[in-house]
């Protein structure tokens, strides 16, 4: 009872996968429509040509048939009909070629048109997913399954949807030819092919599921093959003698999946060896039953070529139906993967009723927020109450873990707090479109992404939408001190940036930050966020640098997140925070009298 109930289960997971038959063919009529009528065309008349040339050469063996049992010249007329049956049949073969070559073609453009779809919809749907899905490992797994199989799945998805409409063509005609010898025929041609349907559907599902169990093993993979590549750890690898470590780990691992991979596979050749020889007993037997009609004098010689190729084809047909049958279901069981993904609904939109964002701001305020990251149990936030007013420079401190990196990332929407809420004028966040909310902020983030291209594409990424004005752009790299940096290149703002591309310079950290730092300054919000800027700074940098957002600032709302007092010293205001909450405000004077933490971190600082 249990295995009946175990074997249901299993099938009815098989057959769940046909339900992503709709979605693909919407795929592929959504990516390449005219292309695709094209190739139905061309795939049927691949199906229907090979039956009739079946007739052709029953006709032709018919004919010489009579003439060798004869044992006399051919007579003209029949010679006249052969040689007509002879250009038919090359007639044929030639167009058959034709339309092979014309179907290649247009499967390669409806590939590559497909590739092109699913790859802008993983694109469109990693663009909004909502931070959130960074913090859900089954995210990655997910992400990395979309990609890595957008770029051949579809090829795959091409041949086999293609493969199953010529194969049933082909086996509607050839069909149509054997039931003229025997009604049971047709059915013994599906009969052979049966046991190789279940070997390959079983062999998808268990490569699927096997697939799926290892998917977090190949990403460890590839990060231990970037620890022993790339240049990021490159230094470290040589200095604490790393390789070792590293290598025989990728090798161990590796060794696990090639075991757990060859079982698979020895298992699956096993399943298909049994079915073949199960299809070839019914095979024998379909054959043998027509010799003897021949042999009774029932079926003539033309009748046996035709009946011959008529029921290999049809087997093969048959195996081709079966086996893109299992193939589209081994497709749709990682396609799932990528409609899971593309499924992936974002849970911080747009509001129904947006309300237009303002064009001045005169604060931003914390009102008893509570946040915490996805599954993680440990508040980030807990009942956080803060004002930011306008026109001053506001610095944040605390020490690792007290929640002031998540500060800028409520405030730009990244999240949505668990209870409370964040205003700007009094208005909740929610109530702005995304779009407009963001236009109002620029952010120079703890690990800003290093873009290989020239300075001056990189600065003003910041504000893509704008005239490019070349005062602006010099404006925005003096303000960060990345004015420095373009003076040292022989090429000035159209240096390339980056060893990544050829010809590129490569800068240093705090060179890197410069760059940043102007490109948060080139997208001219009101709302400044920064987060640890002058990390990369020497202290000569980081007081003229802090001089130069002074004046930069204007009657904007500036927040500096920084462990460096040297940089919020000069704040007009220091709020210090501590598991989630403010426990100190005020400027540097007062809380160093105060004589509380902040006081104890800046002696501690100061004596170091």
């Amino acid at each position: 009872m249990e295995q009946r109930t175990y074997l249901a289960m299993r099938l009815a997971r098989i057959a769940a996968q046909f339900r992503h038959l709709p979605r693909v063919f919407g795929l592929v009529w959504a990516s390449s429509r005219g292309w695709s009528v094209a190739w139905v065309v061309l795939l049927a008349l691949q199906g229907v040509v090979p039956a009739g040339q079946l007739y052709v050469v029953r006709g032709l063996v018919d004919r010489l048939g009579k003439a060798v049992v004869a044992r006399t010249a051919v007579d003209p007329s029949h010679l006249r009909d052969m040689l007509v049956l002879a250009a038919i049949l090359i007639a044929t073969l030639l167009a058959l070629e034709i339309i092979h070559g014309l179907s290649e073609w247009v499967r390669t453009v409806q590939a590559e048109r497909l590739q092109d779809e699913i790859t802008a919809r993983v694109h469109e749907r990693s663009i909004a997913a909502d931070m959130a899905f960074y913090d859900w490992p089954e995210y990655f797994d997910l992400l990395h399954r979309a990609r890595v199989e957008a770029s051949y799945r579809p090829v795959a998805l091409i041949d086999t949807l293609g493969q199953l409409f010529q194969s049933t063509i082909s086996l509607i005609a050839l069909g149509a030819v054997l039931v003229s010898f025997g009604p049971w025929l047709p059915a013994a041609v599906v009969a052979c092919a049966v046991p190789a349907l279940v070997a390959i559907v079983y062999g998808s599902y268990r490569e699927h599921e096997w697939r799926s169990r290892a998917t977090a093993a190949e990403r460890r993979l590839r990060y231990y093959d970037r620890l022993l590549t790339e240049s990021a750890s490159a230094a470290e690898l040589r200095l604490f003698g790393l390789g070792a470590l590293f290598q025989g780990a990728y090798q161990e691992l590796r060794r696990r999946l090639r075991r757990e991979r060859l079982a698979l596979i020895r298992a699956e050749s096993v399943a298909e060896a049994g079915a073949g020889v199960l299809g070839l007993a019914v095979a024998g037997g379909s054959v043998g039953w027509m010799v003897w009609q021949g042999v009774k004098g029932r079926a003539s010689l033309g009748d046996l070529a035709l009946f011959y190729q008529a029921f290999q084809q049809g087997e093969a047909a048959v195996r081709r139906l079966l086996d893109g049958v299992g193939q589209f279901y081994a497709n749709s069981l990682f396609l799932g993967n990528l409609f899971a993904f593309l499924d992936l609904s974002p849970r911080v939109i747009d509001p129904p009723k947006p309300l237009p964002a303002p064009a001045v701001i005169d604060s931003i305020r914390f009102r008893n927020v509570c946040f915490h990251y996805p599954g993680s149990a440990r508040k980030a936030l807990d009942h956080f109450d803060l004002t930011i007013p306008a026109g001053q420079i506001v610095a944040v401190v605390g020490p690792n873990g007290a929640g002031k990196s998540t500060l800028l990332k409520l405030v730009c929407r990244f999240y949505d707090p668990d209870a409370g809420s964040i205003e700007i004028d009094g208005v909740d966040l929610r109530a702005f479109r995304l779009d407009d909310l963001r236009d109002l902020i620029t952010v120079l983030f703890q690990e800003p992404v290093r873009y290989s291209f020239t300075i001056a594409e990189a600065i003003t990424l910041g504000r893509q939408s704008a005239t490019i004005s070349r005062d602006e752009l010099e404006s925005a790299a003096k303000a960060a001190g990345a004015d420095e940096v373009v003076q040292r290149m022989t090429r000035g703002y159209d240096t390339l940036l980056g060893r990544e591309v050829e010809g590129g310079v490569e800068l240093s950290g705090g060179e890197w930050q410069r760059i940043a730092l102007a490109r948060a300054f080139f997208r001219n919000a009101p709302i400044i966020l920064l987060d640890e800027p002058t990390s990369a700074m020497d202290s000569w940098a980081e007081a003229d640098w802090m001089a130069r957002l002074r004046s930069l600032a204007g009657r904007r709302t500036v927040v500096v997140i920084t462990h460096r007092f040297t940089t919020a010293m000069q704040a007009d205001v220091i709020h210090v925070l501590d598991d989630g909450r403010v426990v100190e405000t005020g400027t540097h004077e007062e809380l160093v009298a105060l004589g509380g933490r902040y006081a104890l971190s800046w002696s501690l600082q100061t004596r170091r």
